[in-house]
This record gives structure tokens, C-alpha cells and sequence, in this order.
């Protein structure tokens, strides 16, 4: 028979806190720092701080891995844990002595996925944004009185009875058109393009509600997908979105006219209540009744004024006399008025008249003056008084030149204080005969 605790001499046994400890130094070293994916499972946070769960396989095996986060770690989340969710966790593995159990001690975690697709989403809101989809420009007011509104959304969703409770509330007289669509999974993209479609071709309402409850960014990644955000962008009425919780943001919120926090909140934001329309008809009756009290006050006094002129004939007739008098007057002073005008006016015309004959006498004097001294300049005898003579022959012709001269010629000799008579003795450059 074999003794089965039997032990080489050379090998004490093991204590249990040494065993325990040395697989922890194994592990340690063996898995400095690893990462693992799975799914949270009882999630706890301690008043320390210290948050401890578990990971189950994600692949659906039976497998357990416990974890413990420190307050630490646990203040650098980004996101809030909950229970199913699926996550990567990096830390430092190792076996918690007081159980002999193999844990994690968790340094970072991340929703697993979000990351790769956070930065799709942030590719394809940069390319859209490019493309102007999200300009505040082109959104559009809802209609304030909408003949009916629209819901794009799952018929088993429970964003379905949350936007028609809220409207049956506010609104109950509003008509409701339903375009059914998938809202998640590989087939929602398409389905929603085709129900904002349908709704935009066959415009039968004013506003339109695309909604859905809320979920993780890959539950909610239909709404991200550029197809729909084109869609929503491209429809003929306005597009109040409602996706998710207050906190969850979707690319088509960016290209819907307005954004919901929640599918009530969309529902509240597309139709006014039935009490606030009531209470604007109240207002623009009363406007109305004013105006026309106020109409009918006007037209009264003004059969009061006319009433009072038709009974009394007489004082219409004495203002008309009186008035007509007062004409007359006028009319009878009109021509010596008339002729006092043109006599002051014919006055003036003729003190203008001395005044122009005047000053055209003045300078025709002057000009007189001038001429006459140039021609006194130009008299002959005024050069005869200088010494010069003008000699002419027998008939009283001039002479000019001295070839016209023979010798012996009787010539007449005119000075500026009478004539004497001049015979030609001598020629130069001729001989006597």
C-alpha cells in the first residue's frame, strides 16, 4: 500500500500562505501587466472608493475573473460601469492571498470598442461637418400649429409609447403617422433611411421625430451612420431628433433641425400643448373683439357728428352763406390787388429800363470817344502840321512817286495852311533837254 503523503526527505511541505504566495510570485512575473475583455458582472463601489466586479468569458463560457480597482484608477473613468457591459481591463494579475483566489488588480478600463468607434465617429462627423450637413444655417423652425406629426422609430421600442403618451397628453387632437424602422443592428441603417424617405415623399406631415431609447455607443450606432445623417439632412420637413438619454450624442442629432434629449422631450418639442393653443386663441379673440369694438365706437360717433349737422339745416346753410361771403371779399379785392402788383411791377420794369439805356449810353460814349481819337490820329492835316506837303498834279490827282514826274510839270503843293504852286525844275538821275 502505498502511503500517499509520503515526501522526499529533501522537500519540506509546503504552509498554505507560502504556497499561496509563491503562485502570486509566479503569476506576478509571469503576467507583469496584461489586458483582458469580458463582461462586467456584480459591480460594486465601496464607500472607500474601491469599485470590485467580475469579468465573465464574453464568448459565453463559464469562466470567472474577479477584479479589484482601486479609488485611484476608479476616479480616471470616463464612462460609469454597469452590469453586461462589455469592457477591456489592463492591470496586474495576481492571487488575493485571504482566498487563494486569482485576481486583477485594475489599473484602466474602457468600454471595449469604444475607442475604434469614438474615432470613426469623429472621422465621419469632421467629413460631414466639411460638407456643411451641420450648418446652423440650414436648420429649419419647427411649424408652430403642425397639421400631423411623424415618428420614425421601432414599433416594440419603448420610445414609441413614451413620444405618443407625450403627445396624447399635449396634444391629443394632433393626427400621428408612424414610419416603422429598425433601430439597431446590422439592418437599421437602411431601414431608416427608407422610412425618412417615405415620410419626405409622401408629406402628409409637418414635423418629423426620429427616436429611440437609449443604449451604448455600438447599440446606438444606426444614428451614425452618414446614409441616415444624409437622410435626415435631405428631408422635406423638419427633423427633431430624440435619441438615447440626455448624455448619449449621435451624428444625427447634428443634422436634425432640433435636438432632443430624450423621445419625450422630442415629442414635447414638436407639438404645443392643447392648453397653451387654447390660451392663444383666447388672446387673439380678445384682440379681436377690441378691434372691432373699437371699430363699431368709431363709426358711431361719427353717425353722432352726422346726425347733429342733419338736424340742424340752418347753421349748415349760415357757414355755407358766411363762407361764401368771405369768398366774395376776396374774390372783389382780387383785381385792385391784381393791379397794384403790375403797377409795382411796372415800376420796377421801367427803373430797370433807365438804368440799362443809361449805362448803353455811357459806353457807346466812350466808344465814340475812342474812334474819334483814332481818327483825329489818322488825319492828313494833323501829319501837314509835322512839315510835310502832298502834291498833286493839274487835274488834282496825287502824286507818289517821283517817275510820274517830268521836268517842267506845274505841280500843286497842299501845307496845312494852304497851297502853292510848284514847277519841276530838277529830276535826279535826268538831264534837261
Amino acid at each position: 500500500m502505498i502511503d500517499g503523503f509520503a515526501t522526499p526527505a529533501a522537500r519540506a511541505p509546503w504552509s498554505v500562505a507560502a504556497l499561496v504566495r509563491e503562485v502570486g510570485d509566479w503569476l506576478a512575473g509571469r503576467f507583469s501587466v496584461c489586458s483582458v475583455r469580458g463582461e462586467i458582472s456584480g459591480f460594486t463601489r465601496a464607500a472607500s472608493g474601491h469599485c470590485y466586479f467580475n469579468l465573465k468569458d464574453a464568448e459565453g463560457g463559464g469562466a470567472l475573473l474577479r477584479c479589484a480597482m482601486f479609488r485611484r484608477a476608479a476616479s480616471l473613468l470616463a464612462f460609469a460601469p454597469r452590469e453586461g457591459q462589455l469592457v477591456e481591463v489592463r492591470g496586474r494579475l495576481g492571487v488575493y492571498e485571504a482566498r487563494g483566489e486569482l485576481q486583477i488588480v485594475v489599473e484602466a478600463m474602457q468600454a471595449a470598442g469604444a475607442g475604434a468607434l469614438y474615432e470613426q465617429f469623429l472621422r465621419i462627423k469632421a467629413r460631414l461637418e466639411a460638407q456643411g450637413l451641420f450648418d446652423p444655417a440650414r436648420k429649419r423652425d419647427l411649424a408652430s400649429y403642425p397639421r400631423a406629426v411623424g415618428v420614425v422609430t421601432s414599433l416594440g421600442a419603448a420610445a414609441l409609447q413614451d413620444v405618443l403618451t407625450a403627445l396624447a397628453r399635449r396634444a391629443p387632437h394632433l393626427p400621428i403617422v408612424i414610419y416603422p424602422s429598425a433601430v439597431q443592428g446590422p439592418g437599421a441603417p437602411a431601414a431608416l433611411v427608407e422610412a425618412i424617405g417615405l415620410a419626405s415623399r409622401r408629406a402628409e406631415v409637418d414635423t418629423l421625430i426620429v427616436c429611440r431609447g437609449g443604449g451604448s455607443l455600438e447599440d446606438l450606432w444606426a444614428f451614425n451612420d452618414e446614409q441616415v445623417v444624409r437622410a435626415i439632412a435631405a428631408a422635406s420637413m423638419p427633423v427633431v431628433c430624440g435619441v438615447g438619454h440626455e448624455t448619449d450624442v449621435t451624428l444625427a442629432d447634428f443634422a436634425a433641425d432640433l435636438r432632443a434629449p430624450t423621445p419625450t422631450a422630442a415629442a414635447e418639442l414638436a407639438a404645443p400643448t392643447r392648453e397653451a393653443l387654447s390660451n392663444r386663441l383666447a388672446v387673439y379673440e380678445g384682440i379681436v373683439q377690441r378691434r372691432v369694438h373699437a371699430a363699431l365706437d368709431e363709426q358711431a360717433q361719427r353717425l353722432d357728428r352726422i346726425a347733429v349737422r342733419l338736424a340742424r339745416p340752418g347753421q349748415v346753410v349760415r357757414a355755407q352763406r358766411e363762407q361764401l361771403t368771405v369768398l366774395a371779399h376776396r374774390l372783389d379785392a382780387l383785381p385792385l390787388r391784381v393791379a397794384q402788383q403790375q403797377r409795382q411791377h411796372l415800376v420796377q420794369l421801367q427803373a430797370a429800363l433807365r438804368r440799362g439805356v443809361e449805362r448803353e449810353l455811357d459806353r457807346r460814349t466812350q466808344r465814340l470817344a475812342h474812334v474819334e481819337a483814332r481818327l483825329r490820329a489818322l488825319d492828313r492835316k494833323q501829319v501837314l502840321t509835322r512839315g510835310y506837303a502832298w502834291l498833286s498834279d493839274s487835274e488834282g490827282s496825287p502824286i507818289g512817286s517821283v517817275h510820274e514826274l517830268t521836268q517842267g510839270d506845274s505841280l500843286q503843293a497842299v501845307l496845312h495852311d494852304g497851297t502853292a504852286g510848284v514847277i519841276v525844275t530838277e529830276l535826279p538821275g535826268r538831264t534837261s533837254a
